[in-house]
């Protein structure tokens, strides 16, 4: 009888479910937050839809003009971007946008709401300026519906 010298090396089928098992929780781990992420930038992309609208409201109030009223602000548009079915404007020039297109139902179907603010906080009146935009909150301007967890970071808080 011959005998041969050769050595064979390799992985056992425990080290191999092991690695995997590694790998497995890492991914449980990292996954949500990346989608998270995914999501908040997509929400990101959605608001930027609305910059045309927020030129003009804040363009008009800034020249010193009178709200037209709700729907006659000249931005009102259907099928605005990918992330964004419909955007309506209401009196006092808040945007409301019904979105779409996230492939996600907890922000498929809700609205997200941006609302011109005076330096005090409030709608600016007729002739005043617009200092900023607020978007976010369930309880402001009663329209954003969107999980807070899905915003960006310019409408937290």
């Amino acid at each position: 009888m011959r005998r041969t010298n050769s050595k064979q090396a390799g992985f056992t089928i425990v080290e191999l479910m092991i690695v995997m098992m590694i790998i497995g929780v890492l991914a449980a781990i990292v996954l949500p937050g990346i989608r998270s992420n995914a999501i908040r930038a997509r929400m990101s992309e959605a608001i930027l839809a609305l910059s045309p609208c927020k030129n003009v409201i804040t363009e008009l109030y800034n020249s010193g003009g009178d709200p037209p009223g709700a729907g006659n602000w000249g931005c009102e548009a259907s099928d605005v971007s990918i992330y964004v079915d419909t955007v309506t404007t209401d009196d006092v020039g808040a945007i409301k946008a019904s979105l779409r297109g996230f492939n996600d139902l907890r922000i498929d179907f809700h609205n997200l709401t941006l609302a011109p603010l005076d330096n005090t906080g409030t709608f600016p009146a007729p002739g005043g300026l617009v200092r900023t935009w607020r978007c976010g909150s369930p309880t402001d301007f009663g329209g954003t519906d969107v999980p807070p967890q899905f915003l960006p970071g310019s409408c937290r808080g």
